[in-house]
Order: structure tokens, then C-alpha cells, then sequence
């Protein structure tokens, strides 16, 4: 199957959804590259970003269950390089 290199880009705005949050990164582990967080105090939000690998759909679902998350939105951008797994 054909995997591609993205970013999940996320903001969180509700800290009550970080442990759910987590829960997702965690199950999409083997597929993370390495993740960023940046807590921006002045306005009260964090500010994530995910590198991951993996099929194109497994990134859709990951950056949709994430987006589904209450006071957590995402955006994901794709690398335009792809490798057959």
C-alpha cells in the first residue's frame, strides 16, 4: 500500500480533550515520525504538530478523529513523496 508523509497541524482549545487526544496519537504511534508541542500561555491553547507516515487513509481518519474532538481542530498537509509499503 502506498504511504505519504504529512503534517497534522492541531490546536487545542479545550485542555478537557488532551487525555482523548493523546489516546489517538497513541493508537497512530507506529506510524508517527515525531511530534511537536508548543503550549502558547498568553492564549491559553496548545499548538501541536504531528509528522507521520503512513497510507493516505490511515492520515484522513487520524486528522478526522482528531478534528471530532471538542475544542481541538486540525489541518493536515501532504508531502508530495510516496512510497509503496
Amino acid at each position: 500500500m502506498e504511504s505519504r508523509v504529512a503534517v497534522i497541524s492541531i490546536i487545542v482549545e479545550d485542555w478537557t480533550a488532551t487525555e482523548a487526544l493523546n489516546a489517538l496519537l497513541h493508537e497512530y504511534g507506529k506510524y508517527i515520525i515525531g511530534r511537536m508541542g508548543i503550549p502558547y500561555r498568553a492564549r491559553n491553547i496548545n499548538i501541536i504538530s504531528v509528522a507521520i507516515d503512513a497510507p493516505q487513509d490511515t492520515i484522513s481518519a487520524l486528522s478526522g478523529k482528531i478534528g471530532a474532538l471538542h475544542g481541538v481542530s486540525a489541518k493536515t498537509a501532504y508531502s508530495g513523496v510516496t512510497d509503496d509499503k
